[in-house]
């Protein structure tokens, strides 16, 4: 059984990395989460500023120490006891990062990613700012088109981010989006990148495990 996982892992995987690339996306698979976070931190130097983007599958490879060890600034608007102004002013910083590392709420078989934001920080440092861009998803996060991507964000990313964040919005009490009208809702900045930003440099490390929401 297991074997017939990491086939199936592999098989997508790869699927949607060469998708990305037609999609002019730089795109790499790798079957573990540690083989990804070693190729992440071969991008950072000393004195390098690093953007995290609010990401549980980015914080699962535990890069930010080693980031640290080397000589990084880490920018983490979701690090403890920050002001609301600390962290609107790091949302700021990470848009002109050397690097921003997070992750998509969905990627397609045809190598578009999917996201639904509530400020709209990590679609915007994903668009266009950073240096570098390096987008993480596990394979549990690939749908067939779009319309299976933000069916996956109801039903999946959107009520386990919400509760994780503590919101308390009516997707906490039923476990799916119901499209709400509270002033705490989450989703409100839909984004769907069809092709590559044309002046963005992205790579897009897929991972043959089951990584975040």
């Amino acid at each position: 059984m297991e074997n017939v996982s990491k086939w199936h892992n592999e098989t997508l995987g790869k699927r949607v990395v060469e998708a990305l690339k037609k999609n002019y996306f730089d795109a790499v698979y790798f079957e573990s989460s540690k083989e990804a976070a070693k190729y992440i931190l071969g991008y950072v130097k000393s004195g390098d500023k690093v953007g995290f983007g609010g990401s549980e599958t980015i914080k699962s490879l535990g890069v930010q120490n080693e980031m640290r060890k080397i000589g990084a600034e880490i920018l983490d608007h979701g690090a403890p006891d920050l002001s609301p102004d600390e962290k609107m002013e790091i949302r700021r910083l990470q848009l002109t990062s050397d690097l921003f590392l997070c992750s998509s709420n969905a990627v397609t078989l045809d190598g578009k990613l999917v996201n639904v934001d509530g400020v709209g920080n990590r679609v915007a440092a994903m668009t266009f700012g950073p240096k570098k861009v390096i987008v993480v998803v596990g394979v549990n996060k690939i749908c067939t088109d779009e319309n299976a991507a933000f069916e996956r964000i109801k039903l999946e990313a959107a009520p386990k981010n919400t509760k994780r964040l503590n919101v308390g919005t009516p997707c906490t009490e039923i476990g799916t989006c119901m499209d709400c009208r509270s002033e705490k809702r989450i989703c409100r900045v839909y984004s769907v990148m069809k092709r590559k930003p044309s002046i963005t440099d992205i790579t897009v490390v897929v991972v043959g495990e089951n990584l975040g929401y």
